[in-house]
């Protein structure tokens, strides 16, 4: 088991090393190009459109709704976990390097939520169904199916193997057995291992949840989404801000801080460019990995909601990218920097970086803040599970031409690996989950610069039309 591990964990790092990061990021650099720095004159308007759902549209929920449905996939454990995980292993610096990908990343989400609207099609039961399987198809041809079909199996299993399923259960549960049992003093024996009743309870309560969403199919993971995703946000982002006032004297310096550490400006003599492709390289990958831009995930969501104009669609999805990493992970990055954890107490990792400086700057007690943040954990990664089941099974649809019988069969497969998750071992899984998630980056990346030409294309007409409007 061992080797296996090791061979997954080979494979993983390769999978997301430089050469993964240069395509996701040069594709955002060559859209934004292209696209004449949309996300930046085009926001305002983008944030607006959040709210607003577009008479005489077409599809199954409203562009807000459909935003939701992306943000409850990419809002998730990345933002707390994920941003620690990157400050740790490249400094202070990476916050700045995750936050110039996310610029870039706007652009790209920009471009899959229009494809995505452009391209989809209505099935037999009358879903809408789009995403890279149908632009890659409808719009690269149909000679380029084959590519459109490997993005669906990568989807399908980085949904059921453990992104949406395994991981974040276990997440939930380890998050509620740390607070709740830290010491495993109520433990029972099952499976020739022994388990908390924490981690039972929860295990069981958190499946039974999600059954009762997942089998409603999208509209009903929209409802909830957009309910317990923007109350999610404004919880943890009400907590930052509060860290953020109380400190406010420090936040100067914190800003200093990352950008000094994202150029080099504090390694020792001769590690300057070791110390900046750190930075870097922590930053950029797990910016990608929080917010999805390139991937292909959000445009799968996107293709539901109801409108009839794929550019106003696109400037709703990017919104996601701003949203999750230019705003919570920013909020999570500067708390983590002024309360100075990571200089005190380098042995620190993961959740208990953000613990730490959550317990060090709300003026509550240290229980009390470590509360806080588990429930945003257990929020962030139950919503990550109903995301990433309507990713998959759209995925499932795809490949098996809607049909009912799978997309049922598949529910409770999902819904089975959710009920194992808190038992399994996690480590394996997370790589497995890691790879596929990665590799749907490539068909997708592909069929954006194959199409970036009527990206651009529909923005001028967009663009023109609101001219004349």
């Amino acid at each position: 088991m061992e080797t296996f591990n090791e061979v997954v964990k080979i494979i993983d790092d390769f999978v997301w090393g430089l050469p993964m990061i240069i395509l996701i990021i040069g594709c955002g650099i060559f859209l934004t190009i292209r696209l004449r720095g949309i996300q930046l004159h085009k926001l305002g308007r983008a944030l607006k459109y959040m709210f607003m759902d577009e008479e005489q549209g077409n599809g199954e929920v409203s562009s807000f709704q459909a935003l939701c449905t992306a943000l409850s996939a990419t809002i998730g454990t990345g933002n707390i976990v994920g941003v620690a995980t990157a400050l740790a292993a490249g400094g202070p610096g990476a916050l700045l390097w995750m936050e110039i990908a996310a610029f870039f990343g706007m652009a790209t989400k920009y471009s899959e939520g229009l494809l995505a609207i452009k391209y989809r099609i209505k099935d037999k039961n009358g879903q809408f169904l789009g995403g890279p399987f149908y632009y890659i198809e409808n719009g690269m041809g149909s000679k380029w199916k084959w590519l459109a079909k490997l993005f669906a199996i990568f989807g399908l299993l980085a949904g059921l193997m453990g992104i949406g399923t395994i991981t974040q259960i276990n997440g939930i549960t380890s998050a509620a057995n740390n607070f709740f049992d830290p010491e495993k003093v109520h433990t029972i024996s099952l499976f020739g291992m022994n388990y908390t009743w924490t981690q039972i309870i929860t295990g069981l309560v958190i499946t039974i949840c999600v059954a009762l969403i997942v089998i409603g199919g999208i509209k009903r993971i929209a409802s909830v989404s957009e309910i317990i995703v923007p109350l999610m946000v404004v919880i943890y982002i009400g907590c930052c801000i509060l860290i953020l006032a109380t400190h406010i004297s420090e936040i100067p310096a914190a800003i200093v801080t990352i950008v000094e550490s994202a150029f080099g400006v504090r390694a020792a003599a001769g590690g300057v460019l070791g110390a900046i492709f750190a930075s870097m390289q922590s930053g950029i990958a797990r910016g990608i990995f929080s917010n999805e831009a390139g991937l292909g995930s959000a445009p799968i969501a996107a293709a539901a909601a109801r409108t009839n104009e794929p550019a106003r669609q696109g400037l709703v999805t990017m919104t996601g990218t701003f949203i999750d990493t230019i705003i919570v992970c920013t909020m999570t990055g500067l708390t983590i920097v002024i309360s100075g954890c990571l200089e005190t107490n380098p042995e620190l990792k993961g959740v208990e970086i953000t613990n730490a400086a959550f317990q060090y700057g709300l003026p509550f007690p240290a229980k009390a803040a470590s509360f806080i943040l588990m429930m945003c954990l257990i929020f962030f990664a139950f919503t990550t599970i109903l995301g990433w089941n309507y990713y998959s099974e759209r995925c499932l649809s795809y490949l098996t031409n809607s049909n009912k019988t799978a997309t049922v069969i598949f529910r409770w497969l999902y819904i089975a690996a959710v009920f194992a998750g808190p038992y399994l071992a996690v480590e394996a899984v997370w790589n497995l989950a890691d790879i596929f998630n990665g590799l749907m980056a490539l068909p997708n990346i592909v069929a954006l610069l194959a199409l970036s030409g009527v990206v651009s294309a529909e923005t001028k007409q967009y663009l023109k039309n609101l001219k004349a409007n």
